[in-house]
């Protein structure tokens, strides 16, 4: 109960006890203003301030006897107060006290100088009694080594340059694969309405076979195919060809030129050709025919069919 009747303090004048958002017949609505001066924090609200003011420069705090101020008064609160003034010390003494790991021998002397660095920074920001003290050794100590803090200065804005262009280079990187995965989609797309279109032609008979790259792509997967054909690498299919004895003689050579009996035989084995095609009929129909008409202009006999 205690504490959360000092909770409920806290956000009430400290003079007359009024609370922030208070109103009545009489009054308007009550806003508060704290006084920022470490050690206090307490709030007040603008009809006491006024009327303390008015009398006198300053009055102590009821509660902690600190002195305040107009230019002490704030309608922020005394931790926000604190934490803008930390944060504006600390950018201010790190600059001058800029010193790396890499600058001592050990890791206990780089502790040690940290906290150093770090008791200067509570002591200003706090108002403790040396607080003066350390703003002169800041001073002191910049004057001191000038060469040395730009000189680090320099080499931590190259860092953190070269950190800046690093992130750069990856976000490009991650736009550019984003990028090629929504072509290669495209891509994909493309090419499975290409090979359902052919295939549907190929059933009606207005083509005889599916193109090779698609057929090479559906097999493979779409992606790794297509992106095969854009690299331009050699083709490499999932199809085992059957394993057939080298001849006698070795395999052909290209620079040999094949005549024309061993072409027309390789044709009518259905080399090129898939088998049970239009054109693979076509063309043994044709073949049958001039072989029969040869044998007549040779003086050969017709086979009779037999019954």
């Amino acid at each position: 109960m205690d504490a959360d009747q000092e909770q409920d303090d806290l956000f009430r004048c400290s003079i007359c006890g009024v609370a922030e958002g208070d109103s009545s017949n009489l009054t308007s609505q009550s806003s508060l203003q704290t006084n920022t001066t470490v050690r206090c924090g307490h709030q007040f609200c603008n009809s006491c301030i006024d009327r303390e003011l008015a009398r006198r420069r300053e009055f102590p705090c009821p509660i902690c006897e600190t002195p305040v101020k107009k230019v002490t008064l704030s309608t922020r609160t005394l931790d926000d107060v604190q934490c803008e003034k930390d944060t504006s010390w600390r950018r201010r003494v790190m600059k001058v006290f800029n010193k790396v790991e890499k600058d001592f021998a050990t890791l206990r002397e780089y502790n040690d100088y940290l906290e150093e660095v770090e008791d200067i920074i509570y002591s200003i920001v706090n108002e403790e009694p040396n607080a003066e003290e350390c703003k002169t050794k800041i001073k002191q100590y910049e004057e001191a080594y000038r060469t040395e803090i730009v000189i680090r200065q320099s080499h931590r804005a190259d860092e953190e340059r070269a950190i800046q262009d690093q992130i750069a280079a990856e976000q490009r990187e991650a736009e550019r694969q984003k990028r090629d995965y929504k072509e290669g989609e495209k891509a994909i797309a493309l090419a499975k309405r290409k090979f359902k279109q052919e295939s549907t032609e190929v059933l009606l008979g207005e083509r005889e076979e599916v193109s090779a790259d698609l057929v090479a792509a559906q097999m493979q997967g779409y992606r790794n195919e297509l992106k095969r054909q854009r690299e331009g690498k050699a083709t490499a299919t999932n199809f085992v060809s059957p394993r057939v004895r080298e001849p006698d003689g070795g395999l052909l050579k290209r620079e040999k030129k094949l005549d024309r009996e061993l072409y027309r035989k390789r044709q009518a084995a259905g080399g090129g050709i898939p088998a049970g095609s239009l054109t693979s009929q076509e063309r043994n129909w044709n073949e049958t025919v001039s072989t029969l008409f040869e044998r007549i202009r040779n003086g050969g006999t017709m086979p009779m069919q037999t019954r």
